[in-house]
């Protein structure tokens, strides 16, 4: 198997992203630019210095320039597409030109036509056909070198170092761009989740407010129905009607509450703790350090505030209420404290029951979300905690 995978390495195309030179700052690609401009001023320039163009033969330095840069041009292209025949037709193109300028007494730029051969084979093509294109220059380089051997050695040395680092630059930097885009691909699939979660949590807190506020409605109102029919009393009725109405109101409050969340806009749980509280003359008191809560743990709070002060308004009316909110270390805590009534044993079961969403379900809710939830008698009257981490 790894046999396999450094053979696959020496035939394997560079990255798109290196090949494209996407995310190449603007300063480099400047830079670039001027360097290949120099370059091929230089070829012109030590084309007519060699002397090998006299008279009409003047016009053919600028012409194998611009075939030159239209074989350079299509190189580019072909290398993006992973073309390997084409791009070696176009490199074998700038060889030609090479060995014409060379025959016709130009070494000069034959000579750096090869080099510019060798480094984008290096640069651009998979590493064995690279390899195998600058080894056959290599015989161009002795035959343009006054050095011979020694000197086409140190150039094919070279160009392979030159075309080998500009890879490995190319390599750093696909991978660093294809790293960013696979970060931010994340934090999108991340945010996207975080929003259709809390868009979940809400729906399915208007859920349960509509379901419970509705379904108590129409016991209340069937309840009246029947005693209408039945010729009951005018008080009795006016009782359900009234216990409708209170359902309603409390509802159409709390399903407020949920789209106001759904827009962002929700009051601190602290405010919406008093204004609660203010219905039932309750206390409240808030201790510790105030920090944002997240949305779970926030509405946790908010609806056992709201479950145990509707269990204290009916099974202990007139009692005296202290809610304590309390932030502390990792962790909310919510207590709601009554002094009691005449009934104490019959609300010994409201932890498996109660108005609205009963704290059964908030124990489970609780849970969920880590925490816990206890309520029972304690003294003369009832206490709920809620413990959930924040």
């Amino acid at each position: 198997m790894n046999g396999t995978t450094v053979t696959g390495r020496w035939l394997v195309w560079p990255a798109p992203e290196a090949l494209t030179r996407v995310g190449v700052p603007r300063g480099r690609l400047v830079l670039d630019g001027l360097l290949l401009a120099g370059v091929c001023g230089w070829l012109v320039i030590s084309a007519y210095v060699s002397g090998a163009f006299p008279g009409w033969y003047g016009v053919l330095p600028p012409l194998g320039l611009a075939l030159c840069v239209a074989a350079v041009v299509g190189y580019h292209r072909t290398t993006c597409a992973n073309q390997l025949s084409r791009s070696l037709g176009l490199l074998a193109v700038l060889v030609a030109l090479g060995l014409a300028a060379n025959a016709t007494g130009a070494p000069v730029p034959a000579t750096l036509l090869w080099i510019v051969v060798s480094i984008t084979a290096m640069e651009r093509l998979p590493l064995l056909v690279a390899l195998v294109t600058v080894l056959l220059l290599a015989a161009a380089f002795v035959e343009a070198d006054d050095t011979g051997i020694l000197g086409a050695g140190v150039t094919t040395a070279a160009v392979l170092l030159a075309g080998y680092s500009l890879r490995l630059d190319a390599e750093a930097r696909s991978a660093g761009f294809r790293l960013l885009a696979q970060e931010r691909a994340a934090r999108d699939a991340e945010a996207a989740s975080a929003a259709l979660a809390e868009r979940a949590r809400i729906a399915r807190d208007i859920h349960d407010v509509l379901a419970h506020s509705l379904s108590a409605q129409m016991v209340h109102l069937e309840a009246a129905r029947l005693q209408i029919e039945s010729g009951a009393d005018r008080e009795q009725i006016l009782e359900r009607v009234v216990a409708a109405r209170s359902m309603a109101r409390e509802g159409l409050a709390e399903t407020r509450h949920a789209l106001s969340a759904l827009r962002g806009d929700m009051v601190p749980v602290e405010d919406y703790l008093r204004e609660l509280a203010r219905e039932d003359r309750a206390e409240v008191e808030v201790t510790g350090r105030r920090r944002p809560l997240p949305a779970e743990a926030s509405q946790a709070v908010r609806r056992v505030a709201q479950e145990a002060l509707t269990n204290v308004r009916k099974h202990a009316p007139g009692a005296r209420t202290r809610l304590l909110l309390a932030y502390e270390v990792g962790e909310i805590v919510l207590e709601i404290r009554d002094s009691g009534a005449s009934g104490v044993v019959e609300r010994a079961g409201l932890a498996a029951s109660g108005s609205g969403y009963g704290l059964l379900g908030m124990r489970e809710r609780a849970e969920l979300l880590g925490g816990t939830l206890d309520a029972g008698p304690e003294g003369e009257g009832f206490t709920v905690r809620l413990r959930v981490p924040a």
